[in-house]
């Protein structure tokens, strides 16, 4: 397919305001696509790889808009990319705006050359992006961009600059590209939404529905080494738990990292719960794995941290090992994590998914020996409280309440498993925008302005100026250029990337945030690597939290 006609569809996709219409026009698109289905399925969500491939293109925005200047030629440069930029108000508008091809006799880098893209030849040259690292990447990952929009038409740069940069904003999420592909190949949304969960791959899928159709989405099963969104719990009462159900299953809720866990036997993958390969960093859970499992298996559980007593340490102590890529051993030294497994996915060839929490449970104790979750299954609100109160009292989290009788269902939130934790609340917000500081501070970013996740993106909620030390602003700074879209003067906005922590006092109406609501003295908690924007709280969640106080 060429990559001017998908652009074409593309742009009919974001003029149309309708929901049944988007889902028609995204059909067409694919069975226009050919052989290139895996990879439009993707681009239309603004993905370049599968959700569960740890491959990223790393290009931050300054790059991104370094290489349309050079595209656009040796009058322009990335001030005045960002000087339209802020006229604009969009980066794919930017790119369309300029004329590019005039350096095309210069043997532009990437496959320059007046030959038309195709969808197959950018994906080709983002692979090679994405697999440029080290000591001078950032030169090569410039001229591998400049060589791309230096071959595109305006259409055609528009949809790749978004592509780029993660922005694609066509109006076309996860529910419709499901539902085209049903719609494209005739087959079950059922089918093709459970083959979403066990594959995490929308490419995948897509294809499987046009070749193998309905028989073949539904034998998609479970892959060891292949990671799936983690199942997620929400937060209510012991009382809402026991009202709904015959009996509770009891658990401790570990103040740690999410993480699954992949054994076929011989290799040992650890991926978060953003489904960030996290092997390498974590090798005592790889030595743990292989000691104790003694089946191919994939386990889902958290990662904690401990002391010389193994006792439970804060959170951010497990975070200072996510965050370590060199020099693990010294990591290791200062900072000990454990995997404690709550859960089985897959066990010796069987995928478990469809199986009720028990047999789950059951079936993760036969395959592992050691540091499997202690559970108690209850319908008396008094056992519940006996056991949160010891779990609190060992230095954990709090407790989860799940139903016995659930099945594991990848990515959902939903009521078959909640969490209870003490009374003091935090939200996890994202951060999208700052203000440099002042005096000493002048050079790390000081204040964070904070939002909070709703359906058509993310709504302000409040300032964190405190909390932090100037230690973490530093590595905070550091963590959050990368980000960075536009500055004017101190003010700073950034992609929706990171994910804080804030702790707060109460949730108060209000006026100055386009949430409606206001956290009052929020405090920095810290850096939720493992979450990323679409893990964040929602606005709904802030609004049952209000309505509770």
């Amino acid at each position: 397919m060429q990559f001017g006609a998908f652009a074409t569809r593309a742009a009919e996709i974001e003029d149309e305001p309708a929901d049944l219409e988007t889902v028609s026009l995204v059909r067409d698109l694919f069975l226009e696509s050919g052989d290139d289905l895996a990879v439009v399925a993707r681009f239309v969500q603004g993905r370049v790889f599968p959700a569960w491939d740890d491959r990223k293109l790393d290009v931050g925005p300054s790059t991104c808009y370094a290489a349309i200047a050079r595209a656009a030629g040796p009058n322009v440069d990335s001030d005045d990319v960002e000087d339209r930029l802020a006229d604009l108000g969009e980066v794919g508008d930017v790119a369309a705006s300029y004329e590019f091809g005039g350096q095309r006799g210069l043997a532009a880098f990437g496959g320059g050359g007046a030959d038309a893209m195709t969808v197959a030849s950018v994906y080709d040259d983002l692979s090679t992006l994405a697999a440029t690292d080290g000591e001078g990447s950032e030169g090569t990952k410039l001229d591998l961009l400049f060589g791309l929009f230096n071959r595109c038409e305006p259409n055609e740069a528009r949809y790749l600059a978004r592509i780029v940069l993660s922005e694609i904003r066509i109006g076309v999420g996860e529910g419709t590209v499901r539902d085209a592909i049903a719609a494209a190949y005739d087959v079950p949304t059922e089918s093709v939404e459970r083959a979403l969960q066990v594959s995490n791959d929308y490419g995948l899928v897509a294809e499987t529905a046009r070749d193998e159709g309905t028989a073949g989405l539904d034998g998609t099963t479970l892959e060891v080494g292949r990671p799936v969104q983690a199942m997620l719990a929400q937060a209510e009462t012991a009382s809402d738990a026991l009202e709904e159900w015959d009996e509770a299953a009891v658990e401790t809720k570990f103040d740690g990292a999410r993480v699954q866990v992949h054994w076929d036997g011989s290799t040992v993958d650890v991926f978060s719960r953003n489904l960030e390969d996290v092997t390498e960093a974590l090798p005592e859970v790889v030595d743990f794995v292989r000691e104790h499992c003694d089946a191919p298996a994939i386990l889902d559980g958290e990662v904690v941290a401990v002391d010389d007593a193994g006792e439970p340490l804060p959170f951010q102590q497990v975070l200072r090992r996510f965050r370590r890529k060199h020099d693990v051993a010294k990591a290791r030294e200062d900072v000990t994590v454990e995997l404690r497994a709550f859960d089985c996915l897959h066990a010796d060839g069987v995928d478990l998914l469809d199986a009720p929490l028990r047999d789950r449970h059951d079936r993760l104790a036969s395959v592992l020996d050691a540091n499997v979750s202690d559970r108690t299954l209850t319908d008396d609100p008094e056992t519940v409280a006996e056991y949160e109160a010891r779990a609190l009292d060992a230095g954990h989290e709090g407790i989860m309440l799940k139903d016995p009788a659930s099945t594991y269902s990848p990515g959902k939130r939903g009521r078959n498993w909640l969490k209870r934790k003490p009374d003091v609340e935090t939200l996890d917000c994202v951060v999208v925008g700052a203000e440099w500081g002042e005096g000493r501070r002048a050079n790390v970013f000081g204040t964070f302005r904070i939002a909070v996740r709703t359906d058509d993106g993310y709504e302000g909620i409040g300032k964190v100026a405190t909390g932090v030390t100037d230690e973490e602003l530093d590595d905070l700074t550091d963590l959050l250029r990368p980000h960075v879209t536009t500055e004017s003067g101190r003010d700073v906005t950034f992609d929706p990337a990171v994910v804080f922590e804030v702790g707060y006092e109460e949730i108060q109406p209000s006026p100055t945030y386009e949430s409606g609501y206001a956290l009052r003295f929020p405090r920095f908690v810290g850096v939720r690597d493992d979450k990323d924007a679409d893990d964040a709280d929602s606005l709904d969640r802030v609004e049952r939290l209000a309505g509770l106080q």
